[in-house]
């Protein structure tokens, strides 16, 4: 149709690289169980309306399907529009949609989209696609390092330093929303689901290949972050990476743990301990809960430091660090700045 945008169908590849807005036009409830990141949600249907038009192709076939879905957008058609405009930016500024698998849906935005004359990039197996290629990137061969260190030493905070010294970093407790121990979900948002957090995971490690980085450092982790899993292929590369092992004083651990949990409610605070009290045990338990009730933050750190030692040390032994870095009395901008300039972690490039 003269003055309609242009459709066009592209790989995950060209389509990351193509013009426009992300817009996923799959059901809110589809959206929050994981996307593509970066995209926004303009659903063509509740789901509600997508349930009775998928109960509808089972019982009806195709074509009594495509009928009830044109009777329920019908009403939404000039909201719908307007929303794919407003995304863009405008009228005739590109888009870039997907749906489940690249069929009815996205194709129907598409359709609604040229009406207002926008240039269209469908993504060619739409989102079912693009989490094959998730998957599969986590089978590459990465460059990886690992930060290792007992609790309190400041792993995290660290990476965050040499990220901002262009090191390629991938922060995956900041990616989950979870420190990865039983109080790792205090003050934090809510965690995303596991299919998500593989999302972003494979966007960041994307990013830094695109940057050609020739080194990416994580921080040592479990196999679950919160409820959120490290994908498997990814976690095997992390178990024979070489690590790094900072180490701090005690008291510098104890201090630090005091600054991000003591601000925490009490009860939250006991919460969390009680949830680990079969593996702290009684005694533990016991010293730890009552510090809490009397707000000795220290001490309360004291009595589960023990414990959280203990699981670092059996993991060490299994997986022996491949050298160590000695921080004490060095704040994470200045250990950044000193394992930069000693050639301990490399930098990227930028062209």
């Amino acid at each position: 149709m003269s003055g309609m945008g242009i459709t066009t169908v592209v790989s995950v590849e060209s389509f990351r690289e193509a013009e426009g807005p992300l817009v996923d036009v799959r059901t809110p409830r589809e959206f929050d169980q994981g996307h593509w990141p970066g995209a926004i949600n303009i659903p063509l249907f509740t789901d509600a309306q997508r349930h009775d038009v998928g109960l509808t192709y089972k019982q009806q076939g195709r074509h009594a399907a495509i009928q009830l879905g044109l009777t329920l957008c019908g009403p939404r058609l000039g909201d719908l529009s307007e929303a794919l405009s407003r995304s863009a930016g405008g009228a005739a500024q590109p888009l870039r949609l997907y749906c489940w698998r690249g069929g009815m849906r996205s194709n129907s935005m598409a359709w609604l989209a040229g009406l207002s004359d926008h240039p269209v990039c469908l993504l060619e197996g739409g989102y079912k696609r693009y989490r094959q290629w998730v998957l599969q990137s986590f089978e590459t061969p990465w460059p990886l390092k690992v930060l290792g260190g007992r609790t309190g030493t400041g792993k995290t905070d660290l990476l965050l330093e040499l990220e901002r010294r262009k090191v390629a970093v991938v922060d995956l407790e900041g990616l989950a929303h979870h420190r990865g121990s039983s109080f790792g979900n205090l003050g934090l948002p809510e965690q995303p689901s596991t299919e998500h957090y593989e999302n972003r995971l494979a966007e960041i490690l994307d990013g830094h290949a695109r940057r050609r980085a020739s080194e990416i450092w994580l921080e040592a982790e479990s196999a679950q972050v919160g409820r959120c899993r490290i994908p498997r292929a990814l976690f095997q590369q992390m178990q024979v990476a070489p690590v790094l092992e900072i180490r701090r004083s005690d008291q510098e651990r104890i201090d630090r743990l005091v600054d991000v949990y003591a601000v925490h409610d009490a009860s939250a605070l006991r919460e969390a301990t009680e949830r680990i009290q079969r593996r702290l045990g009684p005694q533990r338990t016991r010293e730890a809960l009552e510090a809490i009730d009397q707000q000795r933050w220290a001490d309360a750190c004291m009595a589960m430091l023990a414990y959280y030692d203990g699981c670092y040390d059996r993991e060490l032994e299994r997986n022996p660090a491949s050298s160590t870095v000695d921080l004490q009395g060095v704040d994470p901008k200045g250990a950044a700045k000193l394992l930069v300039e000693q050639g301990i972690v490399t930098a990227m490039v930028c062209s």
